[in-house]
């Protein structure tokens, strides 16, 4: 908002018939100014509270990840997957406070990585608010959450407190910094950007959070290897079904809901009018256009999923159904705020198919992650960035990321093929970046036999080894994992002797 200013001596000439011309001129800027830092305090409280409780809807998801995590793992291992969501949270928030933070955005720094403001010394600054930092770390432990689920039932304890840390101490953070940061070589808010002039388009993290998430989870589910059971030894594709369906429904509703905070809340402002003209549209605007492109890509993509799965299998799956529904949030989050509507519902529709495809994919070299997160959030986090390349809208792209004349934007829009460029650079960057640090710290976790339980603990269930006794009493008939290979079935002697009235011999009574 432009500041109210105004000096005595521009008034003094428009007051020049009154005998205290001076004086009066004086006490009318006085007020301007008093009005104009009202003005400013309010705009900057409104801003504040509007990230505030974009950062509380971001910090919900947890919740929405751990029933997600507890419906799709079977019963046994139910309280093993909510306390590594608990741990996510709180171990990313220490070694983001200290680390992970000044990574990512302490500036000024190279475009590598972020060179200040560990522990938060010298903060808040003009710069940004605690506002920011809340925001910011919610989002780093949604990528933590997003591995924990595909080495689900098999993984050590203390190897979930060793990778969290990591992940959201030191390799998310740097990735963010590369595409976030005023500073980063990729960034598109950056001056003199090094990657053609413009920078890559990942609004929300479809990128910077779903694939740093699911790749980190890819090759920890590689490193570790199937859960006991999942393949037959013929090689067939077992499933391990999770053991409770309301559970995956309540979950994945929670996260729709904290999905709002994701997407539109990336503008981190909402108090910012376009065009200097007034009136009714501005960044509000936007921010509401987002949620709306949010939820069409989400919906488009669990209605595909629902009938392509319906006609591949033969039934309706509410699993695959929630499943589809957030591989099109994860997609359309790169480009939610610089595309179409009507853009997001092919990007939804896509999405259901990417996630199909690298499903089958998975069966087929015999892949297990319990909750698809490699496949959902790694491969519909990359599609969602060659959407973002492909559909981005010149008008939309200029008033998100303003400052730079002739910006690029999507080729299928008439902007050519630098941003699509950009984009492909960015998926490449990503899945390099992570495999060269988590591949080889789950590798050293394995080979210290710090990263998997063994047989006898993960045939018993991890609630009951490693965490005292189950989240509560269940029948794990479907487990294949529990079963011996040979069953003998006890045959009780039956004691009714013949009757031709079909009544019972007063021995069984």
């Amino acid at each position: 908002m432009d500041s109210l200013t105004c000096t005595p001596s521009d008034l003094v000439p428009l007051l020049s018939s009154s005998a205290n011309a001076t004086a009066l001129a004086s006490f009318l800027c006085a007020r301007f100014s008093t009005i104009s830092s009202q003005l400013s305090d309010a705009t900057h409280a409104i801003d504040n509270t509007y990230l505030l409780f974009s950062a509380y809807l971001v910090f919900a998801m947890q919740l929405g990840f751990a029933m997600l995590c507890a419906g799709s793992v079977r019963a046994k291992n139910t309280m093993n997957i909510m306390l590594t969501n608990v741990l996510d949270a709180a171990a990313g928030a220490l070694s983001y406070y200290l680390f992970g933070f000044a990574f990512a955005f302490g500036a000024p720094s190279n475009g590598f990585i972020g060179r200040h403001l560990f522990g938060l010394k010298a903060y808040p600054s003009p710069d940004g608010d605690y506002s920011f930092f809340l925001y910011q770390w919610a989002f780093a432990i949604a990528a933590a959450g997003i591995t924990s689920g595909s080495i689900a039932e098999r993984t050590q304890f203390v190897a979930y407190l060793i990778y969290s840390s990591f992940l959201t101490g030191f390799v998310y953070p740097v990735v963010s910094h590369w595409f976030w940061s005023r500073d980063g070589w990729a960034s598109p808010i950056r001056p003199n950007n090094l990657l053609f002039d413009s920078g890559a388009i990942d609004f929300a993290g479809s990128g910077v959070v779903h694939m740093v998430g699911g790749i980190a989870g890819l090759w920890g589910a590689l490193i570790e290897g199937p859960r006991i059971g999942r393949f037959d030894r013929a090689g067939r594709s077992v499933a391990l079904r999770g053991h409770s369906a309301s559970l995956v429904v309540l979950g994945t509703f929670l996260l729709w809901f904290g999905w709002y905070g994701f997407n539109p809340g990336s503008f981190l402002t909402i108090m910012k009018g376009y065009g200097g003209g007034g009136g009714y549209y501005g960044q509000w605007s936007a921010v509401g256009r987002t949620a709306v492109t949010t939820t069409l890509a989400g919906c488009t993509a669990a209605l595909t999923t629902l009938f392509s799965k319906r006609l591949l299998v033969g039934h309706w799956n509410v699993i695959d159904v929630c499943n589809g529904l957030l591989g099109g949030f994860a997609a359309i989050t790169s480009g939610c705020s610089v595309v179409e509507p009507w853009a997001a519902i092919i990007c939804g529709f896509v999405a259901a198919w990417v996630l199909i495809g690298f499903n089958m994919l998975a069966a087929k070299f015999k892949y297990d992650d319990p909750l698809e997160a490699a496949q959902l959030h790694g491969g519909c986090g990359a599609w969602g960035l060659l959407f973002t390349g492909l559909f981005a809208t010149k008008a939309y792209v200029n008033e998100v990321y303003p400052g730079l004349s002739g910006r690029p934007y999507g080729m299928f829009m008439g902007g050519g093929g630098k941003l699509l460029g950009a984009q492909i650079i960015q998926i490449l960057v990503i899945t390099g970046w992570v495999t060269a640090t988590m591949g080889p710290l789950f590798y050293v976790l394995k080979k210290m036999n710090l990263l998997r339980i063994s047989r006898e603990d993960e045939t018993a269930g991890m609630d009951l080894t490693r965490h005292g006794g189950f989240a509560y009493v269940y029948h794990d008939e479907e487990d294949i994992s529990m079963r011996p290979t040979f069953m003998m079935t006890k045959i009780e002697p039956n004691n009714a002797s013949p009757s031709t009235d079909g009544q019972r011999s007063p021995s069984n009574v």
